[in-house]
């Protein structure tokens, strides 16, 4: 089933609903795990950019002890394009946490909606 069928249009097929429910949890824990491998993925890009930019503030700092103006103008430039890198997948990573923790809320809702379809407690 694709992630673009929801359960009005699999309900209108005359599917069990309870097959609707597994169907969209299923389509959800897959959305859920994919935005996980992102996270985690721009989570090593993240601390890959803050060691970046650590690196150029400390060939920065090198260059002014040494009194270089030249080399000076150029790392502050570099220091600055680190930054802005980092803030831009920092923003992303930022981006795909909120995403997962919607996601898991609709999960949630789902289950305990389709538990007061059947009778359930939230505890069960």
């Amino acid at each position: 089933m694709s992630a673009g069928i929801r359960g009005a249009e699999v309900r209108g097929r005359d599917v069990p609903e309870s097959a609707v429910h597994v169907a969209e949890l299923i389509v959800s824990s897959a959305r859920l795990r994919e935005l996980h491998e992102c996270s985690a993925l721009l989570r090593r890009t993240r601390l890959r950019a803050g060691e970046i930019v650590d690196e150029a503030r400390a060939m920065l700092a090198e260059a002014e002890r040494q009194g270089d103006p030249e080399r000076i103008v150029a790392l502050d430039a570099q220091l600055g394009q680190a930054r802005q890198a980092y803030y831009k997948v920092f923003n992303a990573y930022l981006t795909i946490c909120r995403r997962i923790n919607e996601e898991r809320q609709a999960i949630l809702r789902a289950q305990a909606e389709q538990g007061r379809r059947t009778g359930l407690s939230g505890a069960a």
